[in-house]
């Protein structure tokens, strides 16, 4: 049951004005509609009754039942002042602010939050938020990173970055290296498939059924992969891998292999082997900068595309699945193209460590 609302009481120069207001052509279509509301209240109509014939709210026809009853015909005529803009944080206030997000750290965490910070500052979470968007500050995130100390690092970024910048003629250049300890991972429950408004799901808990090593080069210009699994990575297996490249690449050119400093690599039998087939030269990116190496991008890729979801009740079947892989990715290869020069990435090396010099 709805409670009837009592009758607004009108004088007659008051339902006058409210007649000329509802019935005017030059009144504006919301305050006709304030005087059609007053008139009807004014007849006893209850709230809802009024709301369907006016096609409106019942709180619309509360607040202006109310208005009227404060300020007369007059309320009607005007919305009610709202309050204005917030006034800015001066700018002692931001910087305050930023220099904390800067320079300190909450006695009971590692960051700050926006939260944490707005009761420190005493300022609305919002404000914290609009000062650290205007000035590109994160604290949520962190990025790992390390410095190489190889004391040929200069030589060969420039030797690696110069290759792939501006690659030898009538040669290949291969990126190669091992993906080790890829494991076969059964889930122990059936995947559930995906459906709308819900994603595939799978259980945690998994069941490991062995591994592999993943031998992969990378041509650079082509994006093609000449790859294979083995059981171990140790320098026989490296040598009976660069027997394949040997196989399966053109023996009028000569080759560039760009590598990273494990000791298989430079293991005395690998060296033996280079010596014996000239017409390879390697290239060696500095130690820990793997990100040298393009082919780590490429095993970035079959790690998100095809292992990381995958489910494998064995360890051929995983090996089946990287061999189709690589085979579809020779089909339509797409190389990475590298932009990054030397001396760009010798600058970036040397604002790191300034960065690192000014912290305590």
């Amino acid at each position: 049951m709805w409670s009837r609302a009592e009758a607004v009481e009108v004088s007659p120069q008051q339902r006058q004005e409210l007649v000329k207001l509802a019935q005017g052509r030059n009144v504006a279509q919301k305050i006709a509609l304030r005087a059609r509301i007053i008139l009807g209240a004014s007849e006893g109509k209850a709230d809802h009754r009024l709301a369907q014939e006016l096609n409106v709210s019942r709180p619309t026809v509360a607040l202006w039942r109310k208005r009227f009853r404060t300020a007369g015909v007059r309320g009607l005529l005007r919305d009610a002042t709202r309050p204005g803009r917030r006034k800015k944080l001066s700018t002692e206030r931001i910087t305050a602010v930023v220099e904390a997000t800067l320079k300190t750290k909450p006695r009971d965490a590692t960051h700050w939050s926006v939260r944490t910070m707005a009761r420190a500052q005493r300022i609305s979470p919002y404000m914290v938020y609009r000062i650290w968007q205007a000035h590109g500050l994160k604290p949520h995130r962190v990025e790992s990173f390390k410095l190489s100390t190889d004391p040929e690092f200069v030589a060969k970024v420039r030797d690696v970055a110069g290759l792939y910048l501006d690659p030898p003629d009538k040669a290949l250049l291969l990126c190669v290296d091992e993906k080790s300890q890829i494991q076969a991972l059964d889930r122990t429950q059936p995947i559930l498939p995906l459906r709308p408004g819900i994603p595939e799901r799978q259980t945690h808990d998994y069941t490991r059924h062995g591994t592999t090593a993943l031998f992969a080069a990378l041509n650079v210009l082509l994006g093609t992969v000449i790859g294979c699994c083995m059981e171990r990575h140790s320098h026989v297996e490296f040598i009976r891998f660069l027997e394949k490249i040997d196989r399966e690449t053109p023996k009028r050119l000569d080759i560039h292999l760009v590598l990273d400093n494990y000791g298989t690599h430079k293991h005395p039998k690998v060296k033996e082997w280079f010596t014996a087939h000239p017409r390879y030269h390697l290239h060696f990116t500095p130690t820990s900068s793997s990100w040298l190496n393009l082919v780590e991008r490429w095993f970035a890729e079959i790690t998100r595309k095809r292992i990381r979801r995958g489910t494998f009740r064995s360890v051929p079947e995983l090996i089946k699945a990287i061999n189709d892989y690589i085979r579809e990715n020779n089909k339509h290869p797409k190389p990475f193209i590298w932009t990054a020069s030397a001396e760009s990435i010798l600058r970036k090396i040397r604002h790191c460590k300034e960065a690192l010099k000014t912290v305590d």
